[in-house]
């Protein structure tokens, strides 16, 4: 290898034999300043029936293992994640955005972060710019629940609503607790400040809310599924167009690897693990046995896969990729 010095005498003895080609005042072009270390925009768009539906990335936040399943040993988890080639102390928990034209509406399902969550969030904003999608012409923001990952982007940090011209629509019993003050001493000390964030982003337009049973067909084509257990009134839907179906599950599991497989794993990030976990092989035992899409909130982007029934689990299958919509 060259040491510093030879390698600088070098390059001085490069630029000055290039100049020697130079005309008479000619300036030498400057090299490309190097591409940021960015991917290119993160949106995959695909149809179901005659719906569109795109899934766009709203960042990622690094995660270690420990403190992510809690009734499991460490080693194990960690074992889980060694055999999907994801390293323990960097795990990527991915935020993928869905938006849906069905009929005459265009619908986004939970909202990310905006300009509320750490460096590697907010990427929505600039990935719908990319996909042409402009948040002014979003006619309904319809949330799964109301962790601060799936409403923080509702609002703007400076009090702005992401999507100005939007209804926003929340399932009934989730709206039912987060906003019963005299729940906040019930909860542990380590969730109460998610109260304070529901407050934020949904008060000033409290008036205009727009509050769904589950069961309920929220707008033409989307279904309301009960699928509590993450929270109390976590929701997911099916979007059907003519014969196809897709379902937006929110959270009724983290990444694949962990709670798809393992089903029986629980989530420090759930509010009754017993409950989620009832949803989890509830909800997938019925997509398996329909074979339908699923698109998970915190699945590798796109999001996009389904689940086959695999022992007393189930088996994570990426959607095949499409270059075309």
């Amino acid at each position: 290898m060259l040491n510093n010095s030879r390698r600088d005498v070098l390059a001085l003895g490069t630029a000055a034999a290039a100049a020697a080609l130079l005309a008479p005042g000619e300036v030498a072009a400057q090299a490309p300043a190097a591409a940021p270390s960015r991917q290119a925009p993160a949106f995959y768009r695909f149809k179901v029936g005659d719906a569109e539906v795109t899934v766009l990335n709203d960042g990622f936040v690094p995660r270690k293992a420990e403190g992510w399943v809690s009734n499991v040993p460490l080693a194990q988890v960690e074992a889980a994640l060694e055999a999907a080639f994801i390293p323990k102390d960097d795990i990527r928990n991915i935020y993928n955005v869905t938006v849906v034209k069905i009929g005459s509406r265009q619908v986004v399902f939970d909202a990310g972060f905006a300009d509320n969550g750490q460096p590697t969030t907010g990427q929505l904003a600039a990935n719908m710019a990319a996909a042409g999608i402009d948040p002014n012409q979003i006619d309904a923001v319809i949330c799964t629940h109301f962790h601060p990952d799936h409403i923080h982007g509702v609002r703007q940090k400076g009090g702005a609503l992401a999507f100005p011209k939007a209804e926003i629509m929340v399932p009934e019993p989730e709206w039912a607790f987060w906003t019963d003050e005299n729940r906040i001493a019930s909860v542990p000390e380590g969730r109460r400040a998610n109260f304070g964030i529901v407050n934020r982003v949904f008060s000033p337009s409290r008036a205009d809310i727009k509050r769904f049973a589950w069961g309920a067909e929220v707008i033409p084509g989307v279904t309301a599924i009960a699928t509590p257990g993450h929270t109390p009134g976590h929701t997911s839907f099916v979007i059907a167009s003519g014969n196809a179906k897709v379902l937006v599950q929110g959270d009724v599991s983290g990444p694949p690897v962990l709670f798809v497989r393992n089903p029986h794993w629980h989530s420090s990030f759930d509010a009754d693990p017993q409950v989620a976990e009832a949803t989890r092989r509830k909800l997938y035992d019925m997509a398996a046995s329909e074979r339908m899409p699923i698109i998970g909130y915190h699945a590798p982007f796109p999001g996009l896969g389904y689940v086959a029934k695999d022992g007393n689990g189930y088996r994570y299958e990426q959607a095949q990729w499409r270059s075309t919509v």
